[in-house]
């Protein structure tokens, strides 16, 4: 069964925005699978704003746990936005997921660098295999909702892509 691929960044405002949205309607449409796929927006060498590569990595880990990641998204959202914690900094994100994972191991994963090749390959599959030009984007199949650069995208046009994947 195909599922609902999201590409998105956990420093991305309009992101952040549209995993509210995600929820909702995921939670509505039980019937859709979700596959996440962190990307970085700006990746390094680029100097805009605090990198999330390592909540990405964590991510991975997280996935790798069998961690419920809905959980794990909203905690690196609320890190990233509410919280004002440092990102860039391993250890910080692992108080971050005390209580859904072990938070030593998490630690060990980010510092080895455990899971930064298969990072830096998402962000690959999403800008030169996927054609994503800005975030958040879907994909289900032949169906497309890419964000539009500095907009993002509208509750309106998640909902409608949720119902044409239910038909």
């Amino acid at each position: 069964m195909d599922k609902l691929i999201v590409y998105f960044d956990y420093i991305c405002p309009f992101c952040r925005r549209a995993y509210r949205w995600l929820t909702e309607l995921a939670a509505a449409h039980p019937g859709v699978g979700i596959e996440f796929r962190p990307c970085e927006a700006h990746p390094r060498p680029e100097s805009y704003g605090p990198h999330s590569d390592l909540c990405i990595q964590g991510f991975f880990f997280a996935s790798e746990c069998g961690a419920d990641l809905f959980e794990y998204n909203s905690r690196m959202f609320s890190a990233a936005f509410s919280h004002k914690v440092d990102i860039e900094n391993a250890a910080e994100l692992a108080e971050v997921v005390d209580g859904l994972l072990d938070k030593d191991a998490f630690l060990d994963a980010l510092r080895s660098g455990r899971f930064a090749a298969r990072q830096l390959a998402d962000n690959d599959l999403a800008y030169e295999s996927d054609g994503v030009w800005a975030l958040p984007a879907f994909r289900f199949g032949s169906l497309r909702l890419d964000a539009e650069e500095g907009v993002g995208v509208t509750k309106e046009q998640m909902a409608d892509l949720f119902d044409s994947i239910d038909k």
